[in-house]
Order: structure tokens, then C-alpha cells, then sequence
């Protein structure tokens, strides 16, 4: 397993400044947080949405081996939008993750944006039989109107 070892200086707060060391993480861990944090349509399989911050977030976690005693890394402050990392340490954590874990760009697009093809299936598979509903339903209606003076 490949490593990488980084030393942070105060620009990002002295609470982060210090050793850090990000080690790969297996494919099966890998997998098993994309899993997680991703929705797929129960038909068709495709994605329907994607938490790229928590994947990225549980990546992070999941990579980072050693940090400073005062463990100022923690994924509850990966993903706290109020109290998290500054963005610059996270972007640089990430970037060193991506390296190590082997996510392309094209696997960062899929995991960032909801698949286009799901709602393509979704169209072709209702909009035709609600089209068929409603013109049975409106004859039915018309049907029985006709019925109703007729026998009055």
C-alpha cells in the first residue's frame, strides 16, 4: 500500500499544523463508501444521487493513518458545514487522497453529478401508460355523459 507523508505548517491554524500521513485504502473499502452514499433507482440501476462530500469525507477519514496528538482531523469535522476544516486543507487532503485511492476525474464527475439517463428510463416507462390513463379515463367520461342525456 502506497503512502504519503505531509507536514503542515500554521497557514491553515495552528491546530492543524503538524505530521500527517494518508496511507490507500483497499478497493473493497473504496467500494463499500461509495456504496454508502449513493442512491440508485431501484429499476433501471442508475444513479439517482450521489453524496460526493461524504465519500470524500469517509475517504479522508479512512486513508488518514497519523495526524497531530491533538487529532484535530476527525469526520464529524470533515462534514460539518459550521465547524469544518478549512477549505484549502481540505482540498489538499483531498488531492492527496485521490492520488493515493486512484479516483480519476471521470469517477469524480460520476460520483458529483446524478446520471441522466435515469430520468430518460423513468419518462418512457410512465409517461406513455398516464397518456393511455387519462385518454381512457376522459372517453369513460364522455361515455357516461352521453349516457346520462340520452336517458333523461
Amino acid at each position: 500500500m502506497q503512502k504519503e507523508t505531509i507536514e503542515i505548517d500554521e497557514r491553515f491554524g495552528k491546530e492543524y499544523a503538524g505530521h500527517y500521513v494518508f496511507e490507500e485504502i483497499t478497493w473493497a473499502k473504496r467500494s463499500r463508501i461509495i456504496q454508502k452514499h449513493t442512491k440508485y433507482h431501484p429499476i433501471t440501476g442508475q444513479v439517482r444521487n450521489s453524496d460526493y462530500i461524504a465519500i470524500q469525507a469517509e475517504t479522508i477519514n479512512a486513508s488518514l493513518k497519523e495526524q497531530p496528538e491533538n487529532k484535530p482531523i476527525t469526520l464529524e469535522k470533515l462534514l460539518s458545514e459550521e465547524d469544518g476544516i478549512p477549505i484549502g486543507l481540505g482540498e489538499l487532503f483531498s488531492q492527496i487522497v485521490n492520488r493515493l485511492c486512484g479516483v480519476t476525474i471521470e469517477e469524480t464527475r460520476f460520483l458529483s453529478e446524478p446520471s441522466e439517463e435515469e430520468n430518460l428510463t423513468q419518462q418512457s416507462q410512465t409517461s406513455g401508460s398516464a397518456k393511455n390513463l387519462d385518454g381512457h379515463q376522459a372517453q369513460l367520461e364522455k361515455n357516461q355523459l352521453k349516457q346520462s342525456s340520452s336517458s333523461s
